[in-house]
């Protein structure tokens, strides 16, 4: 690795959804021209690169993670050339653009698996994962959907089953096989050659199953309500050794493009996280780490999971962080911690050490959405009703500004809007000082100016009481973050030394303290040693 960091390392990333963003032809669903009118909103927030989620041709039974055709666009995003006007839009405005990559299963309408189920002797029958079932008929084994039911579905025109890991339209590639992984790099070469600055790469540790399918044992901690997916282990079916081996091909490809990005969605423990860094050959730039999503909300739990993180990491940029508090498939921020604590959170994404990742809507604090039964989109809502799986409330449309659809569409929205856009929006943020939108513009700003913050060693994460504290170094500026977690003023002790207040979450307190510092509810600071 070369002596200076990558932009990756320095950047903030940003996660479009493109159906919920920006809808530029009044159908309802955003899409591609609708990224690029909405580019220099990116650009005053001060993010560095926009990662867009699948945009490829697909039936949409999962919306877009059921890839039909992975070289090519979606006609309800528009078309290449709409594409590639983006890139130029985004390289224009000194972005970074990453796209999704889809690599553990296809859509059954996909060419390749229209042609792998067409016979047992097809050549293509060995791209995707076929089986007898039991001698009674039965599935082969007892795997279960990631999204409910039986992972295996019986084709009936050859009487053998095949596995998917997510919807039975989604089966699972065979990555044993050279061609598939040939045909799969072939598809990220094509759009690096189009000039894209790296991937998100989809499920990566469900990539490669046990090749004896055994069964995967019954999770014991497993309770009702819970995802039934979880009520076994998934030893067999998920983060198999092989995998990695598939990571560092797609990471040689990356590496031959200059300095390009594959961050890898991996949900696994910290501990088995790390090997998706990579060993004996590189893996993953940025493995996904998505803890602060999954863990408690309180200073000592977050506290150790930082820690934790960092003695795994080792401290060095080998193994570069990244941080995440949201995404399109799980509840946003402000409504897990609530609102207040959401502008606590900001500051914690975006002082810690390590890549943030902002989606979309965080910036301006927006909330999940209720969505009516008869509105429902998500799959696994449908499947698995009245557990709470749904993914649509934390998809729903973008809040621009007050109009009857907030600024996203001329049309019906795919999703219902929230009843509070009139007055949560980008519009009326920009222009009030104290908002979810100025805070991060501010955050981000210094960032920007305090390399301590965003290539600095991280120093220790401490809860005192409810109040969160870890500090920051670089070439001899220290800084320290305090954070408070609970409702009540805190008093932070901070040694003797004087400090200088850089930013509160309130956005009103630049003040030199001496010793004691006095936290407001809610209220996060980062200080310098004046």
């Amino acid at each position: 690795m070369r002596n200076a960091h990558h932009w990756w390392q320095r950047g903030i990333v940003y996660q479009v959804y493109p159906r919920s963003f920006q809808d530029s032809n009044g159908d309802g669903i955003g899409d591609l021209k609708g990224i690029a009118a909405r580019l220099d909103h990116l650009v005053d927030l001060g993010v560095d690169a926009v990662w867009v989620s699948p945009i490829y041709p697909s039936p949409m039974a999962d919306f877009g993670y059921d890839v039909s055709d992975h070289r090519d666009i979606h006609p309800l995003f528009g078309t290449l050339q709409d594409f590639d006007r983006l890139v130029e839009a985004v390289h224009a405005r000194d972005l970074k653009i990453i796209l999704d990559f889809v690599p553990n299963h296809t859509s059954d309408q996909h060419p390749w698996f229209v042609e792998s189920r067409s016979s047992r002797i097809n050549p293509k029958r060995d791209w995707y994962i076929w089986r007898d079932g039991k001698p009674d008929g039965g599935v082969p084994n007892n795997w279960v959907s990631e999204f409910g039911g039986s992972a295996w579905t019986r084709d009936e025109a050859t009487g053998q089953f095949y596995y998917h890991a997510f919807l039975k339209q989604q089966p699972d590639l065979n990555w044993r096989n050279a061609q598939v992984r040939a045909a799969m790099l072939d598809v990220l070469r094509f759009w690096l050659d189009r000039g894209v600055d790296g991937f998100r790469v989809d499920a990566i540790h469900h990539l490669i199953e046990a090749e004896h399918l055994r069964d995967n044992p019954l999770n014991p901690d497993w309770r009702e309500g819970q995802s039934p997916a979880r009520r076994l282990i998934r030893l067999y079916s998920l983060d198999q050794e092989e995998t990695h081996a598939a990571i560092a091909e797609m990471r040689a490809l990356a590496d031959r493009y200059g300095d390009r990005v594959l961050i890898g969605e991996a949900s696994l423990p910290i501990e088995q996280l790390m090997a998706y860094y990579g060993d004996d050959t590189p893996g993953f730039h940025l493995p996904f780490n998505f803890h602060l999503i999954k863990s408690a909300w309180e200073p000592h739990v977050i506290a150790a999971l930082i820690e934790q993180y960092e003695r795994a990491l080792d401290g060095g940029r080998e193994r570069w962080p990244n941080w995440v508090l949201g995404n399109h498939d799980k509840p946003r921020v402000a409504s897990r911690v609530g609102p207040a604590q959401a502008r606590v959170a900001a500051m914690l994404l975006l002082t810690l050490r390590g890549t943030p990742t902002i989606y979309q809507g965080e910036e301006i604090g927006m909330e999940d959405v209720p969505i009516p039964t008869q509105a429902v989109c998500d799959p696994w809502e449908k499947n698995v009703p009245g557990l709470g799986l749904g993914r649509d409330p934390e998809r729903t449309p973008m809040q621009w500004d007050a109009t009857e659809n907030a600024g996203f569409t001329r049309g019906e929205p795919w999703l219902p809007l929230s009843s509070d856009h009139g007055v949560l929006n980008v519009q009326r943020q920009r222009a009030e000082p104290s908002s979810m939108l100025s805070l991060y513009r501010a955050l981000i700003a210094l960032r920007r100016r305090e390399p301590a913050l965003s290539i600095g060693v991280h120093v220790k994460a401490e809860a005192v009481g409810p109040v969160l504290t870890y500090r920051r170094f670089h070439e001899g500026r220290w800084l320290s973050v305090a954070l408070n977690f609970s409702g009540e003023p805190q008093v932070f002790r901070n040694g003797a030394d004087a400090h200088d207040i850089l930013l509160s979450t309130h956005l009103d307190r630049v003040e030199r303290c001496n010793g004691a510092v006095e936290l407001r509810a809610n209220e996060g600071i980062v200080m310098a040693a004046a």
